[in-house]
């Protein structure tokens, strides 16, 4: 296995987990993405179930960088004890070779949180539903259409980059229904869907009683693809 790829998962990995609002769900999402059991887990660790059921539910105060090192270490050996099949998967992300354009417009990831009200700001949106009092930690512009229609429940997952903490901006929608009904169905959630080409009143009705069971924040703009695309790849963030 590529040490350095190796390297270079484990430390995304693990800062997504430290830095996130969240740890516990992001450690979730990890374990998950890898196909691993708690039970697994918990046994590679010698510690019980319950302990990483309580730090996933959050019932247990957040671990620290050196255990949080050595959970995601855990994760990945065992992932190279079976083949080493994930890491190669989230290695196509790590060096952004997305075969699927027309999918997946553009992808990106930042380094520390960005408050949700200046990223709404840049996009030109207004927002439906939920809390704007949050941060994200990156965004995936996705053609909403071609994301319903090619991909799976797993494949759908990887729009979500590094990280479920971010905006999922789907383009030219005409209802926003059909984004917020995929997400319900999918095991992860974002922190916030954007809908373009849509204003507030457009929206159908279901959209933000789906978004509220899910804590999902939805906004709206009209501001062109081409221009969303632009305006985020400039910003400094």
């Amino acid at each position: 296995m590529n040490s350095e790829l190796r390297k270079q998962l484990a430390e995304k990995m693990a800062g997504e987990i430290t830095l996130s609002d969240s740890p516990g769900k992001a450690l979730k999402k990890w374990r998950m993405s890898f196909g691993i059991p708690q039970g697994m887990l918990s046994e590679r660790l010698g510690v019980s179930p319950s302990v990483i059921s309580d730090y996933e539910g959050g019932r247990r105060k957040s671990p620290g960088t050196a255990v949080v090192g050595k959970i995601v270490d855990t994760i990945l050996s065992i992932d190279e004890e079976n083949g080493g099949k994930y890491i190669q998967r989230f290695s196509r992300i790590l060096y952004n070779a997305f075969d699927d354009d027309d999918v997946i417009y553009d992808i990106h990831d930042y380094a520390s949180s960005v408050p949700m009200t200046e990223f709404g700001e840049a996009v030109g949106a207004q927002r439906l539903c939920g809390s704007v009092d949050l941060s994200i930690f990156g965004y995936t512009v996705v053609n909403s259409l071609n994301a319903i229609l090619q991909l799976s429940s797993n494949e759908f997952n990887r729009i979500y980059g590094w990280s479920t903490e971010r905006a999922l901006i789907f383009t030219n929608v005409s209802t926003g229904k059909s984004p917020l009904v995929a997400i319900r169905v999918t095991p992860f959630k974002p922190r916030c869907v954007v809908l373009q080409g849509l204003e507030v009143e457009q929206v159908h009705p279901l959209v933000p009683k789906l978004a509220e069971r899910d804590r999902i924040t939805v906004l709206c703009t009209s501001m062109d693809v081409e221009q969303i695309v632009s305006t985020l790849r400039e910003k400094e963030w």
